[in-house]
This record gives structure tokens, C-alpha cells and sequence, in this order.
């Protein structure tokens, strides 16, 4: 059992309306977190980009958000924007690939109230929902390693680039050859 299927025992803490729009273009993230999510009370709507995103927030607008940052069809930003538009007290947060500050930024400045890197867990989601205003989080139980930070950032970029391994070794400041050892290995724990 993963910590995505880990059910909370305690849903005491939510509001009565606990709708929760989870807006993620990887599928199988997004069908996870909103089971595990739905399972500690949450009641979750999901959409695969912006595009349905916004169709649904005009039809309900949410309590609770999880927006990823970048979605096939736009940015997750126009997201949060459109949920603020319908419902000011909506608590979201943000989700991306990219753990940087411009970002995270960018995110708190459109009306996220946490960000989070991705593949975050529903833990950490929950809690970044649930904490009071100015209240920090507690650090992840188990947070990521460096080495699959790393490995997850080099995914993403080598996404970013269509494949290529020139163009992603370029991007990085690597080796060709070094890029395409580290493509060839799993990902680290």
C-alpha cells in the first residue's frame, strides 16, 4: 500500500463542503490522489487540464484545489486565477516537476496557499490543504531523495526536449554520453 492509498481515520478537521478539484494531465497521479484524497473525506473532481478545469469550476467551484503548475492544454496558474474568479476562499495547491522560487512565487502571487513538489503524496496534499493560515507544515515523512530529485528533474527536462538527448544534455550542461547512462537506469529510491 502506497502512501497515495493510505486511508486518514480522522476526518473531523473538514469542512462540510470538502469538494476538491484535482487538476492533473498524468492520469494515473490524478485518479490516485483523488482516491486516497476521497477516502479521508475529501469528495474530489478531476480534471486532466485547464480546459476542464474550467468547465467544472464554473458548474461547482470548489472548496479545495490541487493544480499542477504545467498542464498539456496551458499553465495551472490560469487555473487558480479562474478558481479565485468563482470562489475567493478556495484553498489551493500548487503542484509542479520544478521546485524553484519564481515558481513557487508565481503560485503564492495567483492565490495558491502552499506549493508542492511533485510526486507529492496525499499526506503532504492533506496537510497543505488543511493547515490554518500562517501556519508552516510539518516536513514530509519521507522526502524525497536527492538523487531522485535529481533524476526527476532530468525526466522532465528530457520530456521538455521531445526525446531528445542532444538537446536535453545541452539544457543540462552534461555529456551526451553521461545523459544517456543516467536515462538508461532506474529511478533511484
Amino acid at each position: 500500500m502506497t502512501h497515495l492509498d493510505e486511508a486518514r481515520v480522522d476526518d473531523q478537521s473538514l469542512p462540510e463542503d470538502a469538494t476538491l478539484l484535482i487538476v492533473d494531465d498524468d492520469e494515473p497521479f490524478r485518479t490516485r490522489l483523488g482516491r486516497a484524497l476521497e477516502k479521508r473525506g475529501f469528495q474530489p473532481i478531476l480534471a486532466a487540464g485547464v480546459t476542464d478545469a474550467e468547465a467544472m469550476i464554473k458548474d461547482i467551484p470548489p472548496a479545495f484545489a490541487v493544480v499542477d503548475l504545467r498542464l498539456e492544454d496551458g499553465d495551472g496558474l490560469q487555473v487558480v486565477e479562474r478558481i479565485r474568479e468563482r470562489r475567493d476562499d478556495c484553498r489551493v495547491v500548487m503542484l509542479t516537476g520544478y521546485g524553484n522560487i519564481a515558481t513557487a512565487v508565481a503560485a503564492v502571487k495567483a492565490g495558491a496557499i502552499d506549493y508542492l513538489s511533485k510526486p507529492a503524496d496525499a499526506d503532504d496534499v492533506e496537510k497543505a490543504l488543511l493547515a490554518r493560515p500562517g501556519e508552516r507544515p510539518a516536513p514530509p515523512e519521507n522526502p524525497m531523495s536527492a538523487d531522485r530529485v535529481r533524476w526527476e528533474h532530468i525526466q522532465r527536462v528530457y520530456e521538455l526536449c521531445d526525446h531528445n538527448v542532444s538537446e536535453t544534455a545541452r539544457r543540462l550542461g552534461m555529456h551526451r554520453r553521461t545523459l544517456q547512462r543516467i536515462l538508461a537506469k532506474r529511478a533511484p529510491k
